[in-house]
């Protein structure tokens, strides 16, 4: 039998009461085997409400790292609920691990407790985007590094490549680099060299994309910075809420279809963001995540897990 799903059952803005009961639906209904990370006696009391108590393994961690929590913060939280899941995983007593809780603080403890992947320099967060054609595209850095080097964001640019391969099954992906304009020498001092290097790298690099081809399905992947690549996430997550209630208040589709364009919109539907370029699977769900939206990112989590994905590939 493979190794659990390791899940911070502390983290998230609901805390225990949504990644236990998000646990049980992973194994209930899904049949993911998850072991919990967290204080045993707070676990133990939601596992009861759900007439549960025992069905779940549970790995005791003796402290929590808050939602504002840094990543210098966290790695000093040698006994918190990210570092001991990070560590089963690490030592193989894991499969993968799924955090609800603060990208910085996940990112820190994943790799001390994991391990970077041969010659990383940084994690990535990637997320794959629907799109109006071609079937969705990778967005990586998607909040990871805020303030990346050239050399990371051209890094990037190999490790969501290698995503798009093991997840969307693009066998030679299309890496596009997002700027303020498609022509070459575009942006700003980050990017300009970021495209630089790009050009230079082994894969097949379409060049700049603008904001308005994020969605368009020009590129397979889509390379920019944790900072820009986190705002633009959520700009799009919050632009298709907003959109939607417009098109629903016009009467111009029924609720059915709207309901439809939603879901691929929904991080339920995508569970979280999978942390490439470690020796392990790691995903982050947002912090504001149910019950549901957990379950689907254990299943995520397993799934990635399954394919030994590219975020453990040496990158040169």
């Amino acid at each position: 039998m493979n190794p659990p799903v390791v899940l911070d059952a502390m983290g998230g803005d609901h805390g225990p009461v949504a990644t236990v009961a998000g646990a049980l639906l992973a194994w209930r209904e899904h049949g993911v085997p998850v072991m919990l990370a967290g204080a045993s006696d707070v676990i133990d009391a939601e596992l009861r409400k759900h007439e549960a108590l025992g069905e779940l393994p549970v790995a005791h961690a003796d402290e929590v790292v808050p939602m504002a929590g840094s990543g210098a913060g966290a790695a000093a939280l040698t006994r918190s609920s990210l570092a001991v899941g990070c560590a089963l995983v690490g030592r193989g007593e894991g499969g993968a691990f799924v955090t609800a809780g603060s990208t910085g603080a996940a990112v820190s403890c994943a790799v001390r407790g994991i391990g970077r992947a041969p010659g990383v320099l940084r994690p990535a967060l990637a997320v794959v985007l629907p799109a109006l054609r071609g079937g969705g595209s990778v967005l990586v850095d998607a909040g990871a590094t805020a303030d990346p080097s050239p050399a990371m964001v051209a890094q990037f640019a190999l490790l969501g490549a290698g995503y798009a391969r093991a997840v969307l099954g693009r066998p030679d992906p299309l890496v596009g680099l997002l700027s303020i304009g498609a022509e070459p020498g575009k942006g700003n001092r980050l990017t300009r060299r970021a495209e630089e290097l790009l050009a230079g790298l082994p894969v097949r690099f379409h060049g700049n994309i603008e904001g308005h081809d994020v969605l368009a399905g020009v590129v397979d992947v889509i390379v920019t910075d944790g900072f820009t690549g986190n705002v633009l996430l959520k700009n799009v997550e919050g632009c298709v809420r907003t959109t939607l209630a417009m098109v629903a208040e016009a009467g111009i589709a029924s609720p059915g279809r709207l309901a439809e364009v939603a879901r691929r919109y929904d991080p339920e539907t995508h569970g979280g963001a999978a942390l490439l370029g470690l020796r392990g699977t790691v995903v982050v769900a947002h912090g504001s995540s149910p019950p549901a939206t957990i379950a689907r990112a254990c299943v995520v989590a397993r799934d990635l897990a399954r394919h030994d994905s590219t975020a453990r590939e040496p990158v040169p």
